[in-house]
């Protein structure tokens, strides 16, 4: 019952999401006016601290900060206590699981000068678009920084801190994030 009310919030919002939205407790999903939040067919969006036993600390929380901000997740994504919060865009492919407390982050949530920090500038927080590509893995307790780009079926491990454009099958760790392996295709 809360389910269905809370799909029925989301659509009074401007949130789109495909079939079989299954939510195991209630996230956070806030959209701002003129941004857009989508979200595919068959994806389980877990927020309850039972949902996943490697312990979340909080809800799931996605959210478009500013008019123009996009997030597109794909069908067959797994989120568990992950925050994904765009000031520009965050694509995330289909069959892509996010571990328990991930942050996926696409700006800096202040701005780096000192004197636009004091003034409190919004329009001078760095921001880039952020991409996951198709049936990745990402560990519980990644941080997947601002510009990042994960090629298709790419592993990031627990806890990594990841920044930069990584190529398609490669398993990312440690802080800061690098390539520690190739995975070869099974034949």
């Amino acid at each position: 019952m809360l389910g269905t009310l809370y799909k029925i919030i989301l659509k009074l919002t401007g949130v789109k999401y495909g079939k079989q939205l299954k939510l195991k407790g209630i996230p956070v999903i806030f959209n701002k006016k003129g941004a857009s939040i989508t979200i595919g067919d068959n994806c389980l969006i877990k927020s309850s601290f039972l949902s996943n036993l490697v312990g979340l600390y909080s809800r799931t929380i996605i959210v478009t900060r500013v008019e123009g901000a996009t997030i597109s997740i794909g069908n067959n994504v797994g989120i568990s206590g992950a925050t994904i919060y765009a000031r520009k865009g965050i694509t995330i492919g289909d069959n892509t699981n996010i571990g328990g407390n991930t942050k996926i982050l696409d700006n800096d949530f202040h701005p780096i000068d000192p004197q636009a920090r004091i003034a409190d500038d919004k329009d001078k927080i760095g921001t880039a678009p952020v991409v996951i590509g198709e049936n990745c893995f990402i560990g519980c307790n990644a941080l997947i920084l601002k510009g990042t780009q994960l090629g298709n079926n790419c592993v990031v491990g627990a806890g990594a801190v990841v920044s930069g454009k990584f190529e398609d099958n490669c398993v990312i760790a440690g802080n800061p994030a690098k390539v520690i392996r190739i995975i070869e295709p099974e034949r």
